[in-house]
Formats: C-alpha cells, structure tokens, sequence
C-alpha cells in the first residue's frame, strides 16, 4: 500500500450536498484491489468514499492469503525439526500445540490489520463507511443510510468459496477458508475435497501439524500447472503421508456424530467411504455479485462474475469491476494489478488495458511451485514453434548445501529464443519466477538471462543455468572447435 501522503498536501474529501456524498470515486470493497484503488487515488488528489460491509483487508487479510501462509510458516518449522537429522541435528518429533499455532496465525493477521484499517484510511482522507452497499440507479449508491454520488465506481467486492452441490453436504457441516483458520484444535483426520493450491497447500500444512489428511480430486491435482512439476509436488505429499484421491468424484457426505463420511464415485472408487472428522471444501471460488443492484445500475455480470473489457470497465463506462468478482484471475497480485490499470483509466483518462502475458501464481507447498506466462502446452496450442529448456536443482550448488534438490526449472521459448514461460517446482520457487515474469513482459530473449552475472552460490543460478543451455549445442559443438581451432594458430 501507499504511504501516507505529506501533511503539506492535505486530502480532498468527498462533499455532503442536500443529504448526498458526492466525490470522484466511491469503491465497493475494501479488500486487496479496493484498498489500493483507494489508497492510491485519494494521494493522487481525489476525493474517495470506501464502502465494506465485512472486514477492513477482505479475504487475503483476514481468510486467505496472510493466515495460510502463516500456518504454512507454522509447518515449515515443524517439518525443519523432523529434517534436522539431514545435517547431523537430531531432535524428537516435535509437540504440535494447535492453540499456540492458532494463536500465531492470528497475531500476523492482528500484525497487519492497522496497515488496512479504517483509522489509517480515514487518516489518509478516504470516507470510509461499515456496511453494505447497493445500487439505486446507474450513478448512485446506497449505503448505511448515506447515499453516494460519484464520477466513477468500482466493484472490488472479491470472492468466496463455492460449494459443490454435494447430496448432504449441508446437513453434515464443512469448514471453509473462512472457517478453517478458526479451529483451535488439531483436526484428528481433515478430508479436503479439491486438488486445486489451496487444497495442497492445506493438505501439507495440517499433515505436518499432525493430522491426517485425505485430499479428494474430480481431475488431477494442480492441474493448470505443468506435469513435470506437478509429479514434484505429488511425490512430496505422498512423501509425507497425504492421502491423494484423484480422479474421483462424491455421491454424498453424511455425519454421525464426530464423524463425517464422504461416499466416492468414479470407476475406481464407486462406494468406497472416507470417515474423517473435519471436513475442508477447498474446490474454487465463487465471485460476490449478490445484493448489489447491478441491475438498477446496468452492470451485466454472469456465473463467473461481473463481464468488464480490457479496461476493466462494465457495461456501465462509469462503473469498473476489480479482482475475483471481474471474472479474471484470482490473486491477489492481479487485484492490485487491476488498481493501477483503474487509476490511470478513472483519474487520468488514459486507456490502459490489462495484459496477462507474464501472468505469475505460486502454490506454496514444499517444496514450492511457481509460473510465469505459457505453459508448453498453451504455447504449442498458440502455434508457436516451442523449444523447451530444463535444468535441475540437484545441479545446484546451493540446494546441494541446504539438502534441498528435488526439483527443476523449464522455460518454454518461442522462434529466436523469445521467452514464453517458465515453471520452477523446487525451494522458494516463489522467489524465483520474479526474474521469469520480468522477462516475459519486457518480451526478452533468453540470452538475457543467460548472460546475466549473478552470486554464487544462490538457489537463483538455476535461472542462468537454464537459460545457458540454450547456447550449449552450438557453443561445445563441432564448428566451435574448429573456429578455436584455427584461432589458436595465430595467437601469441
């Protein structure tokens, strides 16, 4: 988020004329994008009303992102303790108390919630109002008795879990995102239903906070992503005791008592049972365009989600839509990526467009699985003429050190060495793809890469390494040797 802007430059704020809040732009949603549109506009000079019904920081604050990644942490240091013997450090296994976890993940949460606060919003001079919002007609809203008349809008109301429409699945209660992060006790057995990076990333996280985890996929687990790189991560969760079904599908769930179970279907599986005693429904995202008006304000929107154009306008030129509840992408990256592209459309008038050519998202197992861009397959659909490059971590000199190898980085190249994507599957893979997601969208050639200088010894050289193999057949080759050659004859 931005910084606060200089006391010397005090905010304009939204006008009350006749009863009306009237401002340049009133933002429907305080999570990720919403925050930073507002952030951003009121330090450029505009008046903002900031309208959220739920809480300030939305769902990567308070149900996503932050606390999975902290429970992640929480679980990363376990499995340190049970590794140590890698390195000659031997240690019991380690006392998981779920409380103490529990209260970790929420003290990064409470760390980071004054940061997206309405106290420091306000501070800014945003007019922030705690409720929910509706349209009354195309330029006007309503909300906690205040009505809002603005130049533009935008719609940042994001997502929230989608529940399949499984035959008991209501009746025996099922935790979600926003209800998972609660438990103060450690799931004895968890059924995840979803093979998707949330389902993963929960999978190993409660397996190596001690529970036992079954994860239940229709198709393949994270299968956006690249095979080679999947087959990585699968090893790893088996490695560690998850439970993969995959390919398979679910009749109904019942609960008796403390025990829910979970009937498959699919033709290796059909009435088989899985008896667990959590439940975690982690099978996508549905986008949050309910109770808004959208009608009254002529804003059509579809199952997944609000129908904007490349400018992230609605059909309502005055009214934009942002994040998950756009129907795009759903990181919380491309929420913020969406607030700039609004900015210069609503406060400047440029017409910026999205452009997802060097997309990156990142599933945060371990070890981690990152991308940027196409994958081999989408780039071979495009009718590229494909050269696929790959370099291993065992090759690495420093994951050599940290015992961390398994592993490796493909690069998808074009026609002259153009760079179309990249997937790495290894330790901090994450880290990683920010050189792959540069180079894709300043459309660079390989050769950048490869002749860059970079520290020894750092898990980062598998990107040079890579991208030096592209040279290796015509650099060890005969016409080489036979340029060296002659060369070497006149030289003194």
């Amino acid at each position: 988020m931005a910084d606060p802007a200089p006391a010397s430059l005090p905010p304009k704020r939204p006008l009350r004329q006749d009863g009306v809040l009237k401002a340049d732009l009133c933002i429907i949603g305080a999570g990720s994008g919403g925050l930073s549109v507002a952030a951003g506009a009121v330090q450029m000079g505009a008046s903002v009303v900031l309208i959220e019904k739920g809480e300030m920081g939305g769902d990567c604050l308070n149900t996503g992102c932050v606390p999975s990644k902290a429970l992640i942490a929480a679980a990363h240091a376990a499995q340190a303790v049970r590794d140590g013997q890698r390195f000659g450090v031997h240690a019991a296994e380690p006392e998981i108390r779920f409380e103490e976890v529990h209260a970790h993940v929420h003290g990064v949460i409470g760390a980071i919630a004054p940061h997206d606060s309405v106290e420091r919003f306000e501070r800014l001079g945003v007019h922030v109002i705690k409720a929910a919002a509706r349209f009354l007609d195309r330029d006007t809203v309503e909300a906690g008795g205040e009505t809002i008349l603005a130049r533009r809008f935008v719609i940042a109301t994001g997502s929230r879990a989608a529940v399949p429409p499984i035959p008991g699945l209501s009746d025996a209660g099922y935790l979600t995102n926003e209800s998972v992060f609660e438990l103060r006790e450690r799931p004895e057995h968890l059924i995840i239903v979803g093979g998707g990076p949330i389902g993963i990333e929960m999978a190993q996280s409660f397996r190596r906070l001690g529970s036992r985890v079954t994860v239940i996929e229709t198709f393949g687990i994270l299968a956006r992503d690249e095979p080679e790189a999947v087959e990585v991560v699968r090893a790893a969760l088996l490695r560690d005791g998850v439970t993969l079904l995959e390919k398979v599908g679910i009749s109904d769930v019942r609960r008796d008592g403390p025990v829910v179970t979970v009937t498959l279907d699919g033709d290796s599986a059909v009435g088989r049972c899985v008896a667990g005693s959590h439940l975690l429904v982690a099978a996508g995202r549905r986008p949050n365009v309910e109770n808004l008006g959208l009608d009254a304000a002529g804003v059509a929107f579809a199952p997944k989600g609000i129908t904007v154009d490349a400018r992230l306008r609605t059909s309502n030129r005055r009214i934009f839509a942002i994040g998950d509840v756009s129907g795009g992408p759903q990181f919380t990256h491309i929420a913020g990526y969406h607030a700039g592209i609004v900015i210069r459309n609503a406060l400047f008038g440029l017409p910026a467009k999205v452009d997802y050519t060097a997309l990156p998202w990142v599933t945060y197992a371990d070890p981690e699985l990152a991308h940027a861009g196409l994958t081999e397959a989408q780039a071979r659909k495009g009718g590229h003429d494909v050269q696929i490059l790959t370099w291993s971590f065992a090759l690495n000199d420093r994951a050599q050190a940290e015992r961390a190898t398994e592993g490796l980085a493909k690069v998808v190249l074009g026609r002259k060495g153009r760079i179309l994507g990249a997937t790495i599957v290894g330790p901090r893979a994450g880290e990683l793809i920010g050189t792959w997601a540069l180079a894709i969208a300043s459309r660079l050639r390989i050769g950048a890469v490869a002749s860059a200088v970079l520290p020894y010894p750092t898990l980062s050289e598998i990107s040079k390494r890579a991208a030096g193999s592209y040279y290796t057949p015509k650099l060890f080759g005969s016409a080489t040797r036979r340029v060296v050659g002659f060369v070497q004859r006149f030289l003194r």
